[in-house]
């Protein structure tokens, strides 16, 4: 099950104004999947990009932002799960805190879950996470089309990938 444990160990809420994340509550299926591409001017500049993979958001710090062309691919490190009203949030956290510095919402939107088995069923994005290669179509009002995040060196590490398009 995924959690925030993490993320709230690393923030002290009173003094930062990101969302601590309401409890995981049962909810019914989710029709629409959200994603957010942050800028974060943090000790290094780099983009936060966040997937909903059921009720938080998994993240990853891409530092050279998130490919254009297809084909093209940049390291993402991923970081720990964030609660769904992150993707909302823009700010600046404060000096002495975790990830201290200005965070400014880079786009916003859906995606669809395109990762299919051998014989064209969806795998859970769940799945697709843990065995390490997940394949989404972005709806945002910038980024559009589908990208992979596939595992590279160790649990951390991956690569997001621009794909080419696919056809419907």
């Amino acid at each position: 099950m995924q959690t925030l444990q993490t993320y709230r160990k690393k923030r002290d809420f009173l003094k930062t104004k990101e969302p601590k994340g309401k409890s995981f509550q049962k909810t019914k299926k989710v029709k629409k999947l959200i994603f957010v591409v942050q800028k974060h001017w943090a000790k290094n500049l780099h983009y936060d990009f966040r997937i909903q993979i059921g009720r938080s958001l998994r993240s990853w710090a891409v530092p050279k932002g998130m490919p254009k062309k297809n084909g093209d691919k940049r390291l993402a490190v991923l970081t720990e799960n964030h609660p769904l009203e992150y993707a909302k949030f823009e700010g600046t956290i404060p000096e002495g805190q975790y990830g201290a510095g200005k965070v400014k919402i880079v786009d916003f939107g859906f995606f669809e879950n395109i990762k299919k088995d051998k014989n064209k069923k969806e795998i859970s994005l769940s799945k697709s996470f843990k065995s390490g290669q997940v394949e989404v179509f972005l709806k945002g009002s910038k980024i559009k089309g589908p990208y992979a995040l596939i595992r590279y060196k160790d649990e951390k590490t991956w690569l997001l990938i621009k794909m080419k398009k696919i056809k419907s």
